[in-house]
């Protein structure tokens, strides 16, 4: 297997488990201290439905992504790393450390995926 194959694979899978987060959220697991910074979640720790359509909305787009990246659309590829790259720095300067060290280094490892990917 080479590189370009092992980057597609794990960028799928980190969009896939980025995927499944954001559904969890649009589904009123009480995670929403561990996203969009923090600010948006509730006493109970679910988000309101603006946030939870919002998430559910991700959803959508990281499956997307998800193809794109599978096809190795390469200006959508370039596309999405920079996304990444601006996600995880705003993912880093999060309050949350799950958001921070967790989400941060998963764009991170995202965006050097896309980029891989994008080169081949």
């Amino acid at each position: 297997m080479n590189i370009t194959a092992v980057a597609t694979w794990t960028g799928e899978a980190l969009l896939v488990a980025a995927a499944l987060f954001q559904a969890a959220l649009a589904a009123g697991v009480p995670w929403g201290a561990a996203a969009y910074g923090g600010r948006a979640a509730r006493p109970d720790g679910s988000l309101p439905p603006q946030y939870r359509l919002s998430s559910a909305v991700t959803v959508v787009l990281l499956a997307t992504a998800g193809w794109a990246l599978h096809a190795a659309v390469g200006p959508v590829v370039w596309g999405l790393a920079a996304l990444f790259l601006l996600n995880t720095a705003a993912n880093l300067a999060a309050r949350h450390p799950v958001e921070r060290w967790g989400m941060g280094l998963g764009t991170l490892a995202l965006a050097g995926c896309c980029v891989l990917v994008a080169w081949s």
